[in-house]
């Protein structure tokens, strides 16, 4: 578990209140997929469950789904919710080989990876459960860069600067001659995809010569410990760690902005501003733990996001949210 899988607070704890009303009965048989009969009478809320939701994928989105998960176990000490880190495309892999019930995505799912879905049978949804504000950041001792316009990011980060642009005053005259060291997430994480997508063009296109990992601790661990280091990831592992890391503002052509709950709500951080996601499967969802697990994580969305740092859905998102669940759950 990294340090950004933490518990929500007391007091956040005391003030959620809890939806568990599933759509399917806790008498349910279940079939030959492991699912349950969508004849069976209605779970009653409150009403004691078991079993295990399996959910995989995206480190950024694996903070809020683990909170999730936490507050979700005290309300039903008998489903367990183990919440894995295998990446975007890592959990995109395990969940459309049935592996897991729910993936956690930091980007929407590729073609390549809905046909896959479909090989094996597996239908799903894609729901909306927060914003983030993809933060570029340098340990506190850069005293040089405050703000990076996204020509600048362009010219660090796309393939022809990889053995070329090597210290910081090859990205600006004014800079230092300071060793650029770069960290970032590796290929399998759907923040390297919005990244190399937004910044340089075209997804997937990107330096090589860059220490990539898929835990985000480890991008923290190298930035933090570089003079010149520079690296990039979710608002939340930045909010965790701010004691040792600088985040940069973004200028897209319009000035300066700092990433910001603020910022990214309003549409002003552009364009590292993102939407976060959960698939949940359709014959995963016919189990009343998942249903369950999903009622209550749309019920209580905006409270953990808020305490787990995330950027909160707006009221338009959250009913969209809630009404995508209960079609989810009614369908098949």
């Amino acid at each position: 578990m990294t340090s950004g899988q933490r518990r929500l607070s007391a007091v956040a704890t005391a003030a959620l209140v809890v939806s568990l009303a599933a759509a399917c009965g806790g008498d349910a048989k279940p079939s030959s997929d492991g699912s349950t009969s969508s004849a069976a009478p209605a779970t009653e809320a409150g009403a004691a469950l078991s079993g295990e939701v399996k959910i995989d994928g995206s480190s950024t989105v694996a903070p809020l789904t683990q909170a999730a998960s936490e507050l979700f176990g005290e309300e039903q000490p008998q489903v367990k919710v183990p919440v894995g880190t295998s990446g975007t495309g890592g959990g995109f892999e395990k969940f459309c080989a049935g592996e897991t019930d729910i993936s956690n995505a930091s980007r929407a799912i590729k073609d390549e990876e809905k046909a896959a879905c479909e090989a094996k049978g597996i239908t799903f949804t894609e729901l909306t459960v927060a914003t983030d504000a993809l933060t570029v950041v340098v340990p506190k001792e850069n005293d040089w860069a405050t703000c990076l316009t996204t020509d600048q990011l362009k010219k660090i980060w796309e393939p022809a600067a990889e053995g070329k642009i090597k210290t910081w005053k090859d990205v600006d005259a004014k800079f230092p001659a300071e060793a650029l060291k770069l960290y970032g997430p590796g290929t399998d994480s759907g923040t390297f995809d919005y990244f190399t997508d937004e910044i340089n063009g075209e997804e997937g296109a990107s330096r090589k010569d860059y220490s990539p990992s898929e835990n985000d601790n480890d991008i923290v661990t190298g930035v933090s410990g570089a003079k010149g280091g520079l690296g990039y990831f979710g608002f939340t592992y930045f909010e965790e760690n701010a004691d040792k890391l600088k985040a940069l503002e973004i200028d897209s052509g319009s000035g300066c902005v700092a990433p910001s709950v603020e910022a990214a709500q309003g549409g002003k951080y552009t364009p590292l501003s993102r939407p976060l996601f959960i698939y949940p499967s359709t014959a995963a969802v016919k189990r009343p733990e998942v249903a369950a697990f999903l009622d209550y994580y749309a019920s209580n969305i905006n409270a953990i996001a808020k305490d787990a740092k995330f950027v909160p859905l707006n009221a338009e998102q959250e009913a969209k949210l809630k009404a995508d669940i209960t079609s989810l759950k009614s369908a098949g």
